[in-house]
């Protein structure tokens, strides 16, 4: 059974930091296509950031220059280092893993940027 358990989130003040984890269990991780994606209240989910094929990452013109994806196979844990937190990235983050041909997610964890 795969499960994603994404973790991190929580309450931040305009301008400061937080990194959500997402560890997988029940895929073998090094093949796994991960990334983040976000959900605001009254909008759709959105790709956040995202590894590609051969290693490269992705990210959305919103965030580029503050958040950060990594990974670390060993843990099986993907990480994203969101730094510069604006009130606009609140939103619930969700981890995603595409896997042969399948794709899952986790549950979400909820990130508020208010003063």
């Amino acid at each position: 059974q795969v499960q994603l358990a994404e973790s991190g989130g929580g309450l931040v003040q305009p301008g400061g930091s937080l990194r959500l984890s997402c560890a997988a269990s029940g895929i073998i991780f090094r093949f796994a296509v991960m990334a983040w994606y976000r959900q605001a209240p009254g909008k759709q989910r959105e790709l956040v950031a995202a590894f590609a094929s051969g290693g490269s990452t992705n990210y959305a013109d919103p965030v580029k220059g503050r958040f950060t994806i990594s990974r670390d196979n060993a843990k099986r844990t993907v990480y994203l280092q969101m730094n510069s937190l604006k009130p606009e990235d609140t939103a619930v983050y969700y981890c995603n893993a595409k896997y042969g041909f399948d794709n899952y997610w986790g549950q979400g964890t909820q990130v508020t940027v208010s003063s």
